[in-house]
């Protein structure tokens, strides 16, 4: 299957929170594929619940963001990014010096420590392994000096409160798993009141700036035995399972037993779901636009179909929707 492929222009790059742009966090817009007629309608994220039926279930990544990105000084006095990606055993960590040739054994400071690149992470040019030499825990750590990671199209420095999520609550992800960035607390009080089950997993999120074509790498994830429960339940009912982000996805499909239930589970997953491998429990997805050519892309048309994807895409650029964290949402139930 040939990746999806298109020209993203500048324009379309959310540069700034939507309660920026707009009335709220939920000020954005919403593009419904239907995947039992085929249609594509544009809403408003606030009329979600409209989209919904009773008895579905949305589930949630708690993860909460951290502010991973720091600031590196080499041997000959270079500044470099370096963003903290996700812990390893050992106390070990993979870090990614951004647009940066590095080699191993360099040694580059950073505020009350340093932090030594021992191997490139698997086969990654992008990715490595990196020992820190400092007084604290690294979450400790990147609270005390790290900034959120931020790419170049957004448009000014915003505090970490910008990248969570209203309910994250376990701290892991270097990036934030922004499909539910939109929610608010009133809105999730609406889903539940008009009979739409709400429930919860973690999944940490590494550095999202994969180098092209290349596979997602581990993440650690945790899918509770009450989740599991309800979403046995919800399917067993006649409902459906609306993951909110692609890592939920991945941490669903990761949790499923050789019955093809969904059962508690924690670990490290390595799972990329493409529309050949399909999806076993996942009966829909909230996700926000991806780049051209990105695997997420794979996982979308695993659950809602090539020519649909492929559809949608077409007019969320012809009708000037909005990319990235801060950008617009794609409903595909």
């Amino acid at each position: 299957m040939s990746a999806l492929d298109f020209q993203l222009p500048a324009r379309l790059e959310a540069r700034v929170p939507a309660e920026l742009r707009g009335a709220g966090r939920d000020d954005v817009r919403l593009m419904v594929s239907d995947l039992a007629t085929g249609s594509v309608t544009h809403a408003h994220f606030r009329e979600l619940p409209a989209f919904l039926r009773k008895g579905d279930l949305l589930v949630l990544n708690t993860s909460a963001t951290l502010p991973a990105a720091l600031t590196a000084t080499r041997a000959n006095g270079e500044e470099i990014a370096l963003h903290w990606s996700t812990p390893l055993p050992a106390g070990l960590s993979v870090v990614e010096p951004r647009q940066a040739q590095v080699v191993a054994g360099e040694t580059l400071r950073i505020p009350d420590g340093t932090i030594e690149l021992l191997a490139p992470y698997r086969d990654s040019k992008r990715l490595w392994i990196a020992r820190f030499d400092i007084a604290l825990p690294v979450i400790g750590y990147l609270h005390r000096h790290g900034r959120p990671i931020a790419y170049s199209y957004i448009a000014d420095r915003f505090p970490i409160s910008a990248y969570q999520t209203v309910y994250a609550r376990n701290e892991g992800s270097a990036e934030m798993p922004s499909a539910g960035r939109a929610f608010t607390r009133p809105l999730l009080a609406c889903l539940r009141k008009s009979g739409i089950g709400l429930a919860r997993l973690v999944l940490h999120t590494g550095v999202a700036s994969l180098e092209e074509h290349e596979p997602p790498y581990d993440e650690w994830y945790e899918v509770p035995l009450r989740t599991a429960e309800r979403v046995r339940r919800t399917r067993a009912e006649g409902g459906r399972v609306i993951a909110v982000g692609t890592t939920v996805v991945r941490a669903l499909e990761s949790s499923v037993d050789g019955h093809g239930e969904v059962v508690a589970s924690k670990g490290w997953t390595d799972l990329v779901i493409t529309p050949e491998r399909g999806v076993r429990v996942v009966d829909g997805l909230l996700t926000g636009l991806h780049e051209p050519k990105a695997t997420h892309l794979q996982m979308l048309m695993a659950i809602g179909g090539d020519l649909p994807v492929r559809r949608a895409y077409a007019e969320a650029l012809a009708k000037d929707y909005l990319w990235h964290e801060f950008g617009d949402l794609h409903l595909i139930a």
